[in-house]
């Protein structure tokens, strides 16, 4: 029997407020569970109800457990046969310790998840984006020394100014004065306002690693407490790590009972994985990509970092307004990526903070665990690994430039083929896994419906919203079958999938090409192909083509551009005759140096017709200016995004393990040394002695000194030449490669 959700599309008009929907909880040292909940003004109330922490077991052994532990025996033949309930947290914990060494034993972290499940109620449930009580923070801080960055631990620094934003109303909360008292003061302030506020959720740029991390130091320096939680808690500091695709970014996570911490620097990584589009993740960076703010933008106060304590004590007015600014970018950002995590935690068993951190693995398994838990089935163990089987389409059959394109795309392909197969993984001893997304694609279309019809901008934006987050999730489970921590993985009918969509994509390829379509790009994400013939009219195409889709399988038009770039496959560049999109790390790379970066950008727009200027002029330009050294050394400099702590990296080199990198080289020498998931800027000096490789020139930008230690005209104007040998073919002026060796050395 599947959970209620998702049974129907909430009907609702904006500006309701849903007394009793479920807002926070929070999970005591007793077990109880203190619950925020909406009041019909739109408000915040506090609720405590019982709890009963729960554990999964797969170890006869354990049955007998503690005194007050009440375990049952569940259905089916799982690995986890047996249920554990503890009648409060205590109990729960020393169950849980009493647990002999190697015995199997699971259970749902953090215990407020546990509650959500167990409940199955849902945070925010009947709330429309728009009424969840948000909180934007960001804070400009001093450096006693003067022209330089602020440390907390140095007594002497402080923080100048927290600035605070609760929908339009800014809320900010400056230094009366250069004191510790004056700073106490401010500090204190803030708890005030946090608890007289009372928000759902604070978002903050970098909030993990700089906001709250110095806010908590400078708490401790005056003896303050981080009173910034629900329920008169305390905030809760650990190190913690998360990863974005194949790097892991370390960062003092804090949680605040009660309530949620969105940090936008993780989400815009986050949402960067798949287009990789970004160049770079600071606040200024990111709202100029996103469209927050125009680059030309003359309103948008900007200072440099080792300037903020002078410009507060000499134009308090722009400091001011530096910190609005920094307000509003955050809440712009958090506007457009904040309202997907929103929606999963109507869905998932849990926190908005979790939402936000967690997988999207993990969260699949929580919808199967809620199934399980309630139905009373035994669970099978976390898969450790899944048998490799053969990826998806990918196949680039052109290179240079092509007209008249046109992009054909098999709707949610995976999930279709999962639906037509009709098949359960073999661990779903509930049968769970196609009823639960056939109704999510259900759910899912009427979403898309509504975002089209539904009579208010607020419900149009919120149906949208949904639409997206349940199309990200439904995709998703595809991908959870073949991942090895899936507990309920399978990966046979992963690779029946996958050999189904190779093979449909491959019937599609060969149908286009019998109407005269050159096929262009093609993987499971679509088909691009140029025809002059049906430029005009992709609907007759498509209907000619679509006849050999199999029942429940749709081919759907995506888009037409005057012209594509093909460098080689999954790296290519559209122009629709009003902007260009790139994709592909080899197009545009974010550690790519911002002159070689302008020179690409400079190629593209010329193949596809968007500016006639070519770029070799620009080229040349750099040549001649970079033997001079006249060149900007931040138009030169190489950023890179550190993979390790630079403590794992000198350990790993004293160990003799190679290679040795610039970038983790240069963090060795800065003071204070930058995390893993860190960005290091440097750049290459001329060489010395017995320097032969690019890590023992590096140099951290940010010492940058052309007298002493400039860069070498000779590494960068290389670095132009093997350019001009990548990309030189498509302007004509060299022989092109073969197409192998195109695609090996590119």
């Amino acid at each position: 029997m599947l959970s209620a959700f998702p049974a129907k599309m909430p009907d609702v008009p904006p500006n309701t407020s849903f007394a009793g929907e479920l807002c926070g909880v929070w999970i005591d040292d007793d077990g109880r569970a203190h619950l925020s909940v909406a009041t019909a003004d739109g408000g915040r109330k506090e609720q405590v109800e019982t709890f009963r922490p729960f554990a999964w077991l797969g170890d006869a052994a354990m049955v007998g457990g503690v005194a007050g532990v009440e375990v049952e025996t569940l259905k089916g033949e799982g690995t986890f046969r047996w249920l554990a309930h503890a009648p409060e947290r205590a109990a729960f914990e020393e169950f849980v310790r009493e647990v002999p060494e190697g015995a199997v034993i699971d259970w749902i972290r953090p215990l407020e998840n546990q509650y959500l499940l167990q409940t199955r109620r849902r945070l925010y449930d009947k709330l429309i984006f728009p009424q969840l009580r948000r909180c934007q923070l960001d804070i400009e801080t001093g450096h006693a020394a003067g022209g330089g960055f602020s440390d907390a631990r140095n007594a002497a620094d402080r923080v100048l100014a927290v600035g605070l934003q609760f929908g339009a109303r800014p809320r900010l909360l400056v230094l009366e004065e250069e004191t510790d008292t004056a700073e106490k003061r401010l500090l204190l302030e803030l708890n005030d306002v946090l608890e007289a506020e009372d928000p759902d959720v604070i978002e903050g740029h970098n909030i993990f690693k700089f906001d709250l991390d110095y806010l908590r130091l400078r708490c401790k320096h005056h003896r303050v407490p981080c009173a910034w939680g629900r329920f008169g808690q305390k905030a809760v500091f650990r190190n913690s790590r998360l990863k974005v695709a194949e790097r892991w970014i370390d960062f003092p996570r804090c949680d605040l009972p009660g309530r949620a911490v969105v940090d936008t620097y993780l989400l815009v990584q986050l949402y960067d994985i798949a287009a990789r589009e970004m160049l770079a993740y600071g606040l200024k960076d990111v709202a100029i990509h996103l469209g927050i703010t125009d680059e030309t933008e003359d309103g948008r106060t900007t200072i440099e970092g080792s300037r903020i304590h002078e410009v507060f004590r000499t134009d308090r007015a722009r400091f001011l307004a530096y910190l609005a600014d920094d307000l509003r970018e955050t809440r712009g950002v958090a506007d457009l990526l904040l309202p997907t995590y929103f929606e999963q935690v109507k869905t998932f068993p849990l926190l908005l903070q979790e939402a936000t951190l967690r997988g999207t693995a993990n969260k699949i398994d929580l919808l199967f665990l809620d199934e399980y838990y309630h139905a009373r089935q035994s669970c099978p163990q976390l898969s450790t690994e899944v048998a490799p089987f053969e990826g998806g389409y990918t196949r680039s059959f052109q290179e240079g430039v092509f007209r008249n394109v046109l992009h054909f795309d098999v709707a949610s392909l995976y999930p279709s083929l999962l639906l037509a197969i009709g098949r359960n993984p073999r661990s779903d001893t509930l049968g769970v896994f196609i009823p639960l997304l056939t109704r999510l694609r259900d759910y899912r279309l009427n979403c898309k419906q509504l975002a089209r019809t539904a009579p208010t901008e607020d419900l149009r934006a919120e149906y949208q919203a949904r639409q997206a987050s349940f199309k990200i999730l439904i995709n998703s489970f595809y991908g959870y079958l073949g991942f090895s921590g899936a507990r309920f993985g399978d990966g046979d009918l992963a690779a029946e999938v996958t050999l189904r969509g190779r093979e449909l994509l491959q019937a599609l390829i060969d149908e286009f090409a019998k109407n005269d379509c050159i096929i262009l790009e093609a993987d499971t994400d679509g088909i691009y192909l140029s025809s002059a013939e049906h430029f005009a009219a992709p609907e007759k195409l498509l209907a000619e083509v679509s006849i050999i889709l199999p029942p429940g399988i749709e081919l759907e038009f995506d888009g037409s551009y005057a012209a594509m770039f093909c460098y080689k496959a999954k790296n290519y560049a559209l122009y629709d005759g009003r902007k260009i999109i790139l994709r592909g790390s080899a197009l545009r790379s974010r550690g790519i140096e911002p002159y070689l970066k302008k020179l690409t950008d400079r190629l593209i727009r010329h193949l596809l017709g968007a500016e006639a200027a070519s770029p070799l002029a620009l080229l040349e330009d750099y040549r001649r200016r970079i033997e001079a050294r006249a060149v900007d050394i931040t138009e030169i400099a190489k950023s890179e995004v550190l993979g390790q702590n630079p403590e794992t990296y000198e350990q790993f080199v004293a160990g003799g393990g190679k290679p040795r990198r610039a970038s983790a080289e240069v963090a060795l020498r800065l003071n204070p040394r930058p995390r893993m998931g860190d960005r290091v800027t440097y750049y290459i000096t001329a060489k010395a002695k017995g320097q032969t490789s690019d890590w023992q020139r590096a140099r951290a930008v940010s010492g940058y000194d052309p007298d002493r230690a400039s860069y070498d005209p000779a590494y960068y104007t290389k670095k132009l030449d093997d350019w001009l040998e990548r990309y030189g073919p498509f302007l004509g002026t060299l022989p092109p490669k073969p197409q192998g060796e195109l695609f090996a050395g590119a």
